[in-house]
């Protein structure tokens, strides 16, 4: 059995962009030669090209994106994130952590595989929007792995179907910023109050302002709150990904948000 963790950018969605580019481009070129009103011809055909030179953009940017996160290509973004995100998480023995948008369960297995003798718990929505991802997936990439300390669970991570202080370790990668809200912060404290104290946490994300707010004004509140310890750490200065990487890619603004309770 082999682990497949799938890839952040589905190749249906690069072949679908490429088939559209090529479908475009027929189209204009039947036009340019069909023989029709020159008026109509003028102002169609042109808008035909535009629309092909779009999709063929779209179409390398895609596959450009999808060639970067490929766990088996040569740059294996989403395997260095993956393991960064890992690195920051270590339980005591018997400890349970949290993985919350466990998605394929790269996270959840990486965590589990450092920390042999706790336990990890992935949840995830698993919606249509990655409907390639799912429970089953996650239980066979364990086995791949040759992981048994995992667990996988649907929840929504709006609403975590956790009680306060459950959890020694709490962890994400990459998902906060798909899911639709003003108030982003309140789903990372939302996440929190499933930490123990003493439990640390490792938040990978595009914080950006825009997406975020002034995540520097959430670290000093909840330091505040009286978490012993909280940062936020760039990640596109070398660390998971270069400054152009992060510009092209669309994922500028990216931090992982770690500390203790």
């Amino acid at each position: 059995m082999k682990t497949d963790y799938k890839n952040w950018m589905p190749k249906g969605m690069v072949m679908g962009s490429a088939c559209g580019a090529i479908v475009f481009l027929i189209c204009s070129i039947v036009f340019a030669l069909v023989p029709i009103a020159d008026s109509v011809k003028k102002v169609l055909v042109p808008i035909l090209f535009v629309v092909t030179a779009f999709f063929i953009v779209v179409t390398i940017w895609m596959f450009l994106m999808y060639r970067a996160f490929s766990y088996n290509g040569k740059r294996q973004m989403s395997k260095q994130i993956i393991e960064g995100v890992a690195s920051y998480v270590k339980l005591p023995d018997g400890g349970k952590g949290l993985d919350v948008g466990c998605g394929s369960g790269a996270l959840t297995i990486a965590c589990a595989k450092r920390n042999p003798k706790a336990s990890f718990v992935g949840i995830d929505r698993w919606g249509k929007e990655y409907a390639s991802f799912s429970k089953a997936l996650c239980e066979n990439n364990s086995k791949a792995e040759g992981v048994a300390n995992t667990s996988f669970m649907q929840g929504d991570a709006v609403k975590l179907p956790f009680k306060d202080e459950t959890f020694d370790a709490v962890t994400s990668n990459y998902v906060y910023h798909n899911i639709p809200s003003i108030d982003r912060q309140a789903i990372l404290l939302e996440t929190l109050r499933t930490l123990k104290k003493g439990g640390t946490f490792a938040i990978h994300d595009i914080m950006s302002k825009a997406k975020y707010g002034d995540m520097q004004e959430f670290v000093k509140n909840l330091k505040n709150m009286g978490y012993a310890e909280v940062k936020l750490v760039d990640t596109t200065n070398g660390m998971f990904m270069s400054r152009w990487e992060s510009a092209w890619m669309g994922l500028s603004g990216s931090n992982v948000l770690v500390g203790r309770k």
